[in-house]
C-alpha cells in the first residue's frame, strides 16, 4: 500500500506483523463542521491551560523561593518532577483515553489540574507544593492525547494533520502567554489569590467540557459499549504497526533539540557559549519561537491534502537537523559562525513546531480512530523522554567544565540516530502482501 493509500483508506485495515489478525472494517470518517470545531475548541482550551500551568512557574520563581525558603536547585525539582510525571503517564493515559473516551478524560484532567493549582496556592511547605505540581502533571498528561483524539473522532482523516498542528500552536501560545498574566495576578492578588483564581478558571473549563464535549458526532458506539482490548495487546498493536513506529522516531528526532533549548539550555548557550548579550539572547529565543508558529498549520494542511508529501518533508527535516547539529558540535576551533548558529536554531524551532502535525499524523496510519490513544501516548513519550535524557546529559557534561559543543553531543547523537532510523523506515520498500490461495 502506498503512503497516500494508507492515509486515506476507510474500508479495510489489518495490523502489520507476522501474525496479523483478520481484516477489520473501518467506518467512513466524520464530516467535521462547526460543531466539530466547537468541541475541539473546548478541548484545546483545556490544553491551553495545561501549557499555561506547565510553564507559568517561571514567572513565580522568585516568589516561590521566598515562600518556601528554597534555593534554585531545590526549586528546580518542581518543574522537573512535573515533567517526569507527564512522561511516565503517557502510555497509561493513552490506554485510559481508548477506554473511557476524551470527554471523561479531559474532565478528569482539568479537575486534577484545578486541584493541583489550588493546593499549590495554599501550600505551607515545599513538600505540599510538590504534591500540587504532581497533580498538575497528572492532569497535564491526560490533556494533549485526548484533544488530538477529538480531532480523530470528529474530523475527516484529511483534516487530522491540520487540527493536530493547530493544537500544537494553541499549546505554544499557552506557553508564551503564561508569564505576563501570572506576573500581573501575583502583583495584584498575591500568591494565594492568583493561583486560586487560575484554579477556578480551570474548574470552569472542566464544566464546559462536561456540557459541550462529546466523544463522537454520533454518540457512543452501537450497543453502548466500546471495544475492549487488553492493555498489553493495545501497546503491542501500536508497536507492530508502521504508522505509530514512524511517529515515534520522527518525534524523537525532531522535537528534542529546540525543546531542550527552550526548557533550560538555550539562554545559557546563547549568552555563555555564543556570546550574545542577555537581552538579545532572550529576545532571540522568544522571537524565533513565535515567528515559526505558522509552520505547523501550513504543514498540517499540506499533509492532509497531499499525504505523499510527508515522506520528503520528514526526510528533509531529519537531514537538516543531523547536519545542523553536527556542525554545531563538530565545528573546528569552537562554535560555528553566528549565522550558522542562528540557522540551526530557526530550523530546530520550525521542526519542533511542525512535529505534532507530522508525528501524530504518521501515528494514525494503520489504526482505527477509536484506538489511537496508546499510539499517541507512545509518540509523545518518545519525544519527551528523549528530551529529558539529552537535557540532563547536557547538564552532566557542563558540570565537568566542558563547553556547550561537548554538552550537545548527546543531543546530536540521538537526533542523528533517530533521523537515520526515520529515513530508513520511510524509504524502505514495504513487503508485498501475500495473495490468498
Amino acid at each position: 500500500m502506498t503512503e497516500t493509500a494508507a492515509h486515506t483508506a476507510t474500508t479495510t485495515t489489518a495490523p502489520a506483523g507476522p501474525a496479523a489478525s483478520p481484516a477489520r472494517t473501518v467506518p467512513a470518517g466524520p464530516a467535521g463542521g462547526a460543531r466539530a470545531w466547537l468541541v475541539w475548541g473546548i478541548g484545546v482550551g483545556v490544553y491551553f491551560l495545561a501549557m499555561f500551568h506547565r510553564n507559568g512557574l517561571g514567572a513565580a520563581a522568585l516568589e516561590a523561593q521566598e515562600r518556601f525558603d528554597a534555593g534554585p536547585a531545590l526549586l528546580s525539582m518542581l518543574p522537573m518532577l512535573q515533567l517526569l510525571v507527564y512522561v511516565v503517564l503517557q502510555v497509561p493515559t493513552g490506554l485510559l483515553a481508548d477506554r473511557v473516551g476524551p470527554r471523561v478524560s479531559l474532565t478528569a484532567g482539568a479537575v486534577l489540574m484545578a486541584a493541583g493549582v489550588a493546593l499549590f496556592a495554599v501550600a505551607p511547605s515545599l513538600g505540599t507544593a510538590i504534591a500540587g505540581r504532581v497533580l498538575i502533571g497528572m492532569g497535564d498528561a491526560v490533556t494533549f492525547l485526548n484533544v488530538i483524539r477529538l480531532a480523530a473522532l470528529w474530523f475527516p482523516r484529511s483534516r487530522y494533520a491540520l487540527v493536530s498542528g493547530l493544537t500544537g500552536v494553541a499549546g505554544g501560545i499557552g506557553q508564551a502567554a503564561s508569564v505576563a498574566p501570572l506576573s500581573f495576578a501575583l502583583h495584584g492578588l498575591g500568591w494565594t489569590g492568583a493561583f486560586l483564581a487560575f484554579s477556578a478558571v480551570t474548574l470552569v473549563m472542566s464544566l464546559l467540557v462536561l456540557l459541550v464535549v462529546r466523544d463522537r458526532p454520533t454518540g457512543p458506539l452501537p450497543g453502548g459499549t466500546r471495544p475492549r482490548v487488553r492493555a498489553l495487546e493495545s501497546i503491542a498493536e501500536a508497536l507492530r504497526t508502521r504508522g505509530p513506529r514512524l511517529g515515534m522516531v520522527h518525534h524523537a528526532a525532531i522535537m528534542p533539540p529546540y525543546t531542550t533549548l527552550g526548557v533550560l539550555w538555550g539562554y545559557p548557550f546563547l549568552v555563555e557559549g555564543a556570546g550574545f548579550a542577555p537581552g538579545v539572547a532572550g529576545t532571540l529565543l522568544s522571537g524565533i519561537g513565535a515567528a515559526v508558529l505558522w509552520v505547523s498549520p501550513l504543514i498540517g494542511a499540506l499533509a492532509g491534502r497531499h499525504p505523499g508529501v510527508r515522506r520528503p518533508l520528514a526526510t528533509t527535516l531529519a537531514s537538516l537537523f543531523a547536519v545542523g547539529w553536527l556542525a554545531v558540535v563538530g565545528w573546528p576551533g569552537g562554535l560555528p559562525p553566528t549565522g550558522v548558529v542562528l540557522a540551526v536554531l530557526v530550523v530546530s524551532a520550525a521542526g519542533a513546531v511542525a512535529a505534532p502535525a507530522l508525528s501524530f499524523d504518521f501515528a494514525r496510519d494503520g489504526l482505527p480512530a477509536e484506538r489511537t490513544g496508546v499510539a499517541s501516548g507512545l509518540v509523545n513519550m518518545s519525544g519527551f523522554l528523549t528530551t529529558v535524557v539529552v537535557t540532563v546529559a547536557a547538564g552532566v557534561v557542563l558540570e565537568t567544565g566542558a563547553g556547550f559543543q561537548a554538552a550537545f553531543v548527546p543531543l546530536t547523537v540521538t537526533t542523528a540516530l533517530a533521523g537515520g532510523a526515520l529515513v530508513t523506515m520511510l524509504w524502505r520498500r514495504p513487503p508485498r502482501p501475500v495473495a490468498d490461495g
